[in-house]
């Protein structure tokens, strides 16, 4: 490597690590706030009920009338409801919506502060439906008697005072040093960040410093090898 190419070379790394200073000073800041991993998480109704069971879950709270799919893909079969489980306000109407696949379906309540219970039916459409007032807070559990085996269960969290999990989060690979911190469960300190950053820098001025003063190594620029 000649002198100008390696002299080059080092002034980068230094301006690469008086970067790193910067960057890693606030990396650190943002650790101590919290760090990162906080992304996309999404706070949901406790359904213990619904353990297992295929059909998800929405947050449809602010709408007045929602619709829940009856006898959806899922469980093995057209044998679930859809959403399964869902936040909704005081006040809304639930309809329930036969796909008409999977056999004869109904809605009946197991247990909560709503009583749901409809009859069976097989034809597309809908056939039932219910409006969740203030007496109803809280979740009521449901299921489809038919399938109910085989896990067609659903749930209904109605109003705020009802109990929650966090869920979520960002599972990508870590781009910050706070989020590669948070990751393994190691706590970043501004000063550890510094120190490094500096010992890269100084590093590269050594080097720098070597070259300039003393030239070339002795086999630099031979050819023929």
């Amino acid at each position: 490597m000649k002198r100008r190419e390696l002299l080059r070379t080092a002034g980068g790394g230094a301006a690469a690590g008086a970067a790193a200073v910067t960057a890693g000073s606030g990396a650190a800041a943002a650790a101590e706030g919290g760090g990162e991993g906080g992304g996309g998480e999404t706070t949901k109704p406790k359904f213990s009920y619904l353990q297992g069971v295929d059909g998800g879950y929405k947050d449809l709270r602010g709408q007045s009338e929602v619709t829940v799919e009856v006898g959806a893909s899922g469980n093995g079969g057209n044998v679930a409801f859809k959403p399964a489980g869902i936040w909704i306000d005081p006040g809304t109407t639930v309809k329930w919506k036969w796909t008409g696949k999977g056999g004869q379906h109904n809605v009946k309540s197991a247990d909560g502060p709503a009583s749901l219970g409809s009859e069976k039916y097989k034809e597309s459409g809908v056939h039932y439906e219910h409006t969740f007032t203030e007496d109803e807070t809280g979740v009521t559990n449901y299921f489809c008697a038919p399938h109910k085996a085989l896990g067609m269960k659903g749930a209904v969290a109605v109003g705020e005072d009802v109990e929650t999990i966090t869920v979520g989060g960002s599972t990508a690979w870590p781009t910050t040093i706070e989020g590669f911190a948070h990751n393994v469960g190691v706590p970043i300190q501004k000063h550890y960040v510094g120190i490094v950053s500096f010992l890269g820098i100084a590093v590269s001025l050594v080097f720098t410093f070597y070259v300039l003063k003393y030239g070339e190594s002795p086999n630099t620029g031979r050819g023929g090898v």
